[in-house]
């Protein structure tokens, strides 16, 4: 028995949608019926009453998906992850704040000031080798207030984003945001204060290249900055994209008080990837009209800048 991602009802005989490879009832299989991303790429009208029960008859004697298809197709091992990625995201954040504030420094005696724990966590103008550090540092946070921000804004606007684009292209936005934008930080510091300047962690990068997708598919989308202030998203993004910019510079300048310990330009390099993507896919439809938002802010811990 699966659910609908529609609906939510338990369904004995699913139908899973090839266009955009989520599960669905009987009322909501067609793909104008659960405002499928891919309705607009339809060209030939029979696929809309393709159910692909016949597969391994026509595709018999080749293979017809890739491994990763078939690991995440309903039934799969990873089944659960396909519409899900965001949420895996969101507990990979909070499994990297375990390991960096509880396993490292307590049971394996390394704390936030050693090399081995920067070398595993933070993405450092001196050390761009480090390739790994690429990835966790995307997951890894300066703190519990600058985890728990990033967490709510994942959390109320990924899932949005990655109904739109799939879980694929989601995952590939959410890496390509935030690796940019790490590379963009450490790239602007090493050219302003030189290889032994701050490091980076934090998704805020990633979570900037989301918001940029969502405010190029639906500008006026209304949100609740704090869970209070109502305004549009674009007001939001294009506000916190110019305090950005100033603070940026400031910060490149050296006055802490705007900069601060914060990444901004990790978070102009973020929302640039996001806009850039979010124009080659703003003719999807199906939008909310409202969501809630709780923005973030504060500084990041002793050397290390946080996005």
């Amino acid at each position: 028995m699966a659910k609908c991602d529609e609906c939510g009802k338990h369904e004995n005989l699913p139908y899973q949608c090839r266009r955009c490879g989520q599960t669905f009832c009987g009322e909501h299989r067609l793909p104008e019926n659960h405002a499928c991303p891919g309705l607009n790429e339809w060209n030939d009208p029979r696929g809309v009453f393709e159910s692909g029960f016949d597969d391994s008859v026509n595709n018999r004697g080749r293979q017809s998906t890739g491994v990763l298809d078939r690991l995440t197709s309903t039934g799969g091992p990873l089944g659960y992850f396909r519409g899900n990625v965001s949420y895996l995201f969101l507990g990979l954040m909070w499994i990297t704040f375990a390991l960096q504030f509880f396993v490292f420094p307590f049971l394996l005696g390394f704390g936030p000031r050693s090399e081995a724990w920067q070398a595993v966590f933070v993405l450092r103008p001196g050390h761009i080798e480090y390739v790994w550090t690429w990835f966790t540092s995307v997951f890894a946070h300066g703190g519990f207030t600058h985890i728990a921000f990033n967490s709510i804004a994942l959390y109320f606007f990924g899932p949005v984003v990655e109904r739109y684009l799939d879980s694929k292209r989601f995952t590939a936005l959410f890496f390509a945001a935030g690796i940019l934008a790490g590379l963009a930080q450490v790239g602007t510091t090493l050219l302003t204060t030189g290889p032994f300047g701050p490091g980076v962690v934090g998704a805020s990068g990633a979570i900037m290249g989301v918001l940029g997708v969502l405010t190029v598919l639906n500008p006026n989308l209304k949100v609740y900055l704090y869970f209070i202030i109502p305004m549009p998203l674009w007001v939001l993004t294009f506000g916190f994209a110019a305090f950005s910019l100033v603070a940026g510079f400031g910060a490149a300048n050296g006055v802490g008080a705007l900069g601060g310990n914060v990444a901004h330009f990790a978070h102009l390099a973020g929302l640039v990837v996001g806009l850039a993507y979010g124009a080659r896919v703003k003719d999807r439809v199906g939008v909310p009209q409202s969501l809630q938002f709780g923005g973030g802010g504060g500084a990041g811990g002793p050397g290390r800048g946080r996005f």
